[in-house]
């Protein structure tokens, strides 16, 4: 006759070895379709990606070696209702030139010009609105001062202006019987020739550009000083520092990711200027002093029909702005030793 023990069937804690084999055994078979299923998701994410974004990049670059004007001479269908007319052109043919594109611009003199008018903003407006947002982001991160969300606020809120409304508004401003020429007379100071002289013109591109993105480049640099830990400026002020000294050996080493972050965003953003100069200066008055490279390349490929030619200028615009971001992230990533 057959025991208890024997009639309990095999030992517990063999069953929960066998258990545990199977599960690992399970976990590590993939489940049918598994693989599948994620990218059978993730396809139309590489659809747009691949349409709308590498597609592009890498027929520009093909572009680039070719002489390509967009439509041709030859007439495809053509409807002519007396009031309205539409005609249809054949696509141009590629006529592969090699590197004459790159070539050419070095005696485009319009190009050279509008690199001059380019950098000529970006070394004036990034470092003048950087300085300004850094010294808005302090005056507002004191504890001292009342009302800090309203300022806040009120410095912020030129980013959200329409782009269109905002240069228009600075083109009513500063035309010469504008009403920063009207203030400056009745002080007793001498009217500026704002939009005619072609220095001062590219200066109300700084000024426009300056007051809108100083707000938004505060906020930013204001997040940045908030994290800095209270300890640190705790103990400066043991070791004797005094507030200046606290700015520059405390505030500005911690803050330094950030302003670095704010310095290639920014360069990024001037590089890539274009509709303040089209509508406050008409796109590029006086005498293309305010012609930006960006409204260069549009120019080329959408009213001269020159579409190789502005696909090298857009690659030598991506070249350019890299090599800057590549210095200031550089420069502005060293560490004190």
């Amino acid at each position: 006759m057959a025991t208890h023990d024997s009639l309990s069937g095999p030992d517990p804690s063999l069953r929960d070895r066998l258990r545990f084999a199977r599960q690992a055994v399970g976990e590590r078979l993939p489940t049918p379709g598994e693989g599948i299923v994620g990218y059978v998701f993730l396809l139309p994410a590489f659809l747009l990606f691949g349409v709308f974004l590498a597609f592009p990049i890498v027929y520009t670059f093909y572009l680039s070696f070719f002489r390509f004007e967009g439509v041709g001479g030859e007439t495809l269908l053509w409807i002519d209702t007396g009031f309205f007319s539409y005609r249809l052109t054949s696509i141009a043919d590629l006529q592969f030139v090699g590197l004459e594109n790159y070539v050419r611009m070095f005696t485009d003199t319009l190009f050279h010009q509008a690199m001059f008018n380019t950098t000529f903003i970006l070394l004036v407006q990034v470092p003048l609105m950087v300085a300004l947002a850094l010294l808005f982001a302090v005056a507002l991160d004191a504890s001292f001062v009342k009302l800090r969300g309203v300022f806040r606020t009120v410095l912020a809120l030129p980013v959200s202006a329409n782009l269109v409304a905002y240069s228009t508004v600075f083109l009513l401003m500063m035309q010469d019987a504008g009403l920063v020429n009207y203030v400056l007379t009745s002080l007793g100071l001498p009217a500026i020739p704002w939009l005619t002289s072609s220095f001062w013109s590219r200066m109300t591109i700084v000024g426009a550009v300056t007051w809108r993105w100083t707000g938004y480049n505060m906020i930013i640099l204001l997040a940045g000083l908030q994290n800095i830990p209270q300890q640190l400026y705790e103990a400066a002020e043991i070791d004797g520092a005094n507030r200046i000294e606290k700015f520059r050996y405390v505030t500005i080493p911690q803050l330094r990711p950030v302003l670095l972050f704010v310095f290639v965003t920014s360069t990024i953003g001037t590089f890539k200027l274009f509709s303040e100069p089209v509508i406050i200066n008409g796109g590029g008055a006086p005498l293309d002093s305010t012609i930006t490279i960006v409204q260069y390349i549009y120019q080329t490929a959408f009213i001269d029909f020159r579409l190789g030619y502005a696909s090298a200028l857009t690659y030598v615009l991506i070249a350019i702005v890299s090599v800057f971001s590549a210095v200031q992230l550089n420069v502005g990533g060293e560490s004190d030793a």
